[in-house]
């Protein structure tokens, strides 16, 4: 547990949400159950196991004492939750959360929910993808026609609230869970923007016919969960999504696959793009944030890039 006191006793004051520790990479021995992120003003500790009470005092004092030296005379205001297989835990450990519970990440604002749930509304080993996508938007925002993205598992769209800040025409959101759409679209309103983006909360196996009519896309985002029963099981149902990607890319258009999942390295993108969409060529892998580093490149998150041909 030192580690996680270490980053505790050094860690300055978060503005954005962020990660602070984390001990799933596999970097600090002993501490692999550990992960400390802030959303603030809240600081959320997550474990992978059970722990102790006195686990959790010696913690608690620590963040006490650093956030006396970050914030004097400020409430500290600290959740716990507890997953491990079978059993999840949240407890509020003290002060409280805002509700709504707005956070920033780069100049934009997305609500968050860190007392229900495993998802607080923000995947925050994403940032560098919504970097990414940022970036892209800004460099295409000059295209005759706009950029048009298609942003699929849309969650709660942050994809599409930095899009349409960099300068996307258009945002086509999918995903099936419309409690997540309807947060997406509060996202969207929290961020002043009121045009360009659409929300369709359908099962994209289900929705190719409309996804389709409303293509052809500059950019596609691709970030499913990798295990969702009765939804997506990436060992299976990625395949699905990368045949369809030569017919949604407009021409010189790029896709954004992102894979979470351990088990499944690089090669197993990699070789399915090469067989089920061989036009479509390799361009880069997108670092993660680095707080995110793993003894093993091949478990962390894999943000991959691909490109369409331009027009012969």
């Amino acid at each position: 547990m030192q580690a996680l006191l270490n980053a505790i006793a050094t860690m300055d004051l978060p503005i954005d949400a962020q990660r602070i520790f984390h001990g799933r990479g596999g970097l600090y021995p002993g501490c692999e159950h550990w992960v400390l992120d802030a959303y603030p003003p809240v600081w959320v500790l997550t474990s992978f196991q059970p722990v102790t009470d006195e686990d959790l005092t010696v913690i608690g004092a620590a963040l006490t004492e650093r956030w006396q030296q970050l914030a004097p005379g400020q409430p500290l205001n600290w959740v716990f939750q507890c997953r491990q297989v079978g059993h999840m835990e949240t407890r509020l450990m003290a002060g409280s959360v805002p509700e709504p519970h707005v956070v920033t990440e780069q100049g934009a604002c997305f609500r968050v929910h860190v007392l229900k749930g495993q998802n607080h509304g923000l995947f925050l080993d994403m940032a560098e993808g919504r970097c990414w996508v940022r970036a892209y938007a800004s460099a295409r925002s000059q295209d005759r026609y706009g950029l048009k993205v298609l942003n699929l598992f849309a969650y709660t769209c942050a994809f599409s609230v930095v899009a349409l800040q960099a300068g996307a025409r258009q945002v086509v959101n999918v995903d099936m869970s419309p409690g997540a759409i309807a947060i997406g679209q509060q996202n969207h309103q929290l961020n002043g923007i009121t045009t360009g983006a659409s929300f369709l909360a359908h099962d994209i196996f289900s929705t190719w016919g409309k996804i389709t009519r409303g293509g052809p896309y500059g950019l596609v985002i691709v970030d499913p969960p990798s295990y969702q029963k009765g939804s997506f099981v990436a060992t299976k149902d990625y395949a699905r999504l990368m045949r369809r990607l030569p017919d949604l890319l407009a021409p010189g258009g790029h896709a954004l696959l992102c894979l979470n999942a351990p088990e499944l390295g690089v090669d197993f993108l990699h070789d399915q793009m090469r067989d089920l969409a061989p036009e479509l060529v390799f361009v880069e892998r997108v670092a993660n944030p680095p707080v995110f580093a793993d003894a093993n490149d091949e478990r962390a998150l894999k943000v991959l890039v691909y490109r369409a041909a331009d027009l012969a």
